[in-house]
């Protein structure tokens, strides 16, 4: 067996390496986890997200233009149902509070 000297200075180093090992993971932790570079990762992983969804859009676009403007037609009538009702409704023939007639010729003066 070795003697208790030698064992301690081993158990030493290796404690020292030990702390080295957990420092360089805490630093490498505090980088990942800064809010900073979390917030950066995101919006990255956002972008790249939303620009693969536009592109698979606009390749289904390229391949079925007929559906596309179906879509649109569909979504512009939508939004115009307000407008394209009150182009269809029926006028009254006489506002309320309206007179056919001039003053004064009338029985209703």
């Amino acid at each position: 067996m070795s003697d208790p000297a030698t064992r301690l200075a081993a158990a030493e180093v290796e404690a020292a390496l030990a702390r080295n090992r957990l420092s360089a993971t805490l630093g490498k932790l505090q980088v990942r986890l800064n809010p900073r570079t979390l917030a950066r990762t995101a919006a990255r992983d956002v972008a790249d997200k939303g620009s693969a969804a536009a592109q698979a859009g606009l390749d289904t676009a390229v391949r079925n233009p007929g559906a596309v403007a179906g879509a649109t037609a569909l979504a512009g009538l939508f939004l115009a149902r307000h407008r394209i009702a009150h182009l269809f409704r029926r006028k009254p023939k006489h506002k309320p509070g309206h007179r056919d007639h001039e003053p004064g010729l009338g029985p209703q003066d």
